[in-house]
């Protein structure tokens, strides 16, 4: 590099670092005409220019130089510390959201029934799949008790020796179709005992709100089936 390359160079430098230091300064010493003052943990009252470092952990009060209060530096957290806060933070928001949706429910809720009528006539629309189910299933297995009864007339002639296999394949064909609708009765009950237990649940709430309870102030909406029905 010639001669006036390097003085160049260092020229350069130079206002570099006169340009930063005065920044890097006042980054340490903080804001500009500000007082600091705390209380640390023995009871003193601490005063600086910049940030107190024995008061990270505490609150510092930041003045104009005329003693009128500028700010307040909250405590500086440690990790363990902000996770804390993030957590809580995270369930207070969550708390917020539920509790929104909460009220948005109730409200939609009402809008849906706004009397009782209203909410019986939509139990009766949701019971009628599973009730026309059920009766189906009935109408069956009294046809299939009809289809049995001749079957059994039949296997008296073939009493002490062993039945026809069509016989036999007929009888348990019957019964498999039988042991069927029985257990599609038995779910379909447990369909009709679930539908009016919520719509029981939700009528219980509704009526609360009606009578004036406010939106979102009855706790989770509580919407759950009954213990299953035993086959019989």
């Amino acid at each position: 590099m010639t001669p006036l390359g390097r003085w160049r160079g260092a020229s350069l430098l130079a206002c570099c670092l006169a340009w930063a230091a005065p920044v890097a300064a006042q980054s340490r010493a903080g804001e500009a005409g500000a007082i600091y003052t705390c209380v640390d943990d023995r009871g003193r009252r601490l005063t600086a220019d910049r940030p107190i470092p024995a008061c990270t952990a505490k609150e510092q009060r930041v003045l104009n130089a005329d003693g009128s209060l500028r700010t307040i530096l909250p405590p500086t957290l440690t990790l363990d510390e902000r996770a804390e806060k993030d957590a809580r933070e995270r369930r207070a928001a969550e708390e917020r959201a539920r509790q929104a949706d909460a009220v948005r429910r109730d409200r939609n809720l009402m809008l849906r029934y706004p009397d009782e009528a209203s909410h019986q006539r939509a139990r009766a629309a949701a019971l009628q799949t599973p009730r026309r189910a059920m009766q189906a299933s009935q109408k069956r297995l009294v046809e299939l008790a009809a289809e049995r009864k001749p079957l059994v007339e039949e296997t008296e002639f073939y009493t002490g020796k062993p039945l026809p296999l069509k016989l036999q394949q007929a009888l348990d064909a019957n019964d498999a179709a039988t042991e069927a609708q029985r257990s599609a009765v038995a779910s379909q009950q447990v369909e009709i005992d679930r539908i009016n237990h919520n719509y029981d649940l939700e009528l219980e709430r509704l009526r609360r709100l009606w009578a004036g309870a406010a939106p979102g102030s009855l706790g989770a909406a509580m919407v759950a089936a009954p213990a299953a029905s035993t086959p019989r």
